[in-house]
């Protein structure tokens, strides 16, 4: 204990242990020379109960002070001690009654204790309430939709047309680059077993026909996910915290024909055009694989005209259209439902795109068994 500093001094000597006692502060208290929080604990008596802070020698101070009596203030709360600060300068108590104001977060330990079948009942029922406001979303969606088709919708044309700019022309590089590679990975994998039966010239067929079907499609609709549907969510995610759908609201007009509607016709309509784009660009990449096993280029063309007919392509565009009001769906729902801060604007970015893709693979595995029955 650094006597300079501060000492005890007891208030009521009747007792082997005072009651009470005077914690008297001297001299300078500057930050890096001046006693901690803990010399302050160390040095009260074991069965004190209330502890006076006395400053009539106090001298020149900074926050090293504040510092060590909030750290005190901690300690005697927890030793049920209580501490009288009323002689501490009035800028001192001022700066211990707002670092005090709010108690320190404390982890609640109830949900520990819930028994498992009612978090079990938590959970399918806040599944369950998602689930409805989902399937409210996309009622109103439709009913817009119905009205645009109808031509009494407030939707604008310009908007439409921005937003297939956004989702189209600006999404090529990407799109470009994955189908490229899957198209390649694509001929790698038939290579293996092709090369062994000498049909390499097969690897056209098994390229043609994967990104027509499914991969083309799929590959597209992941992309799209993860850049526009975050895109949508963030959008009307900062819309909603800076109180812009409210407003739109109050003037009464429709945010599901305003907001919704042209993200969910850019992405219906360019969603086919990414997906045949997609396709050619993945048979390109089984092509240059194709090429160095022997496979010449019009072999590998011939082969593919042979292996796709329109229905294959029909099977792809259908799953294109579907992939593409999902992740519209998943994306501006999210960005409605979003909250009033900026980490609900991430949360609802982050909801969009897990959503987004969720929908998108089980859509393929439903279409993929409806066309194995139908036998397309």
């Amino acid at each position: 204990m650094d006597v300079l500093h501060f000492r005890i001094e007891a208030v009521d000597n009747t007792e082997p242990q005072p009651a009470a006692a005077k914690l008297r502060l001297s001299g300078d208290w500057q930050l890096g020379d001046s006693p901690d929080g803990e010399s302050l604990c160390a040095a009260v008596p074991e069965n004190c109960k209330t502890l006076v802070v006395d400053t009539d020698e106090l001298g020149e101070w900074d926050s090293s002070l504040a510092s060590a009596l909030l750290q005190l203030t901690h300690w005697c709360e927890q030793q049920h001690i209580e501490l009288d600060t009323q002689q501490l300068p009035d800028t001192l108590q001022q700066l211990l009654g707002l670092a005090t104001a709010i108690p320190a977060y404390q982890p609640s330990s109830s949900n520990a204790r819930e028994h498992f079948l009612i978090r079990v009942y938590k959970t399918a029922n806040s599944q369950w309430q998602g689930l409805a406001r989902t399937l409210i979303f996309i009622g109103d969606a439709s009913f817009a939709l119905g009205k645009w088709l109808r031509g009494d919708a407030k939707t604008r044309t310009q908007d439409i047309l921005f937003f297939i700019d956004q989702v189209g022309p600006r999404a090529l590089a990407i799109v470009t680059l994955i189908a490229l590679l899957v198209g390649m990975i694509l001929a790698y994998l038939g290579s293996v077993q092709l090369r062994q039966l000498g049909a390499q010239v097969y690897v056209a067929d098994l390229v043609a026909l994967g990104m027509v079907r499914e991969m083309g499609a799929l590959m597209t609709a992941v992309i799209m996910a993860g850049r526009t549907g975050a895109a949508y969510a963030a959008q009307l995610g900062t819309m909603q915290v800076n109180e812009e759908i409210d407003a739109l609201k109050t003037m009464g007009v429709s945010t599901m024909e305003f907001l919704v509607l042209p993200r969910l016709l850019a992405l219906v309509f360019i969603m086919p055009l990414l997906c045949v784009y997609a396709d050619v660009v993945g048979m390109l990449g089984g092509a240059l694989v194709a090429t160095g096993m022997d496979v010449n280029f019009s072999q590998y063309i011939l082969q593919t005209q042979g292996a796709v007919d329109w229905a294959d392509i029909a099977t792809g565009l259908i799953k294109s259209v579907f992939f593409g009001i999902l992740i519209a769906v998943a994306g501006c729902q999210a960005g409605i439902d979003c909250g009033r801060n900026s980490d609900a604007v991430g949360m609802a970015a982050t909801n969009a795109v897990v959503r987004a893709i969720v929908y998108l693979v089980v859509a393929d595995a439903a279409f993929n068994i409806l066309y194995d029955k139908l036998g397309i």
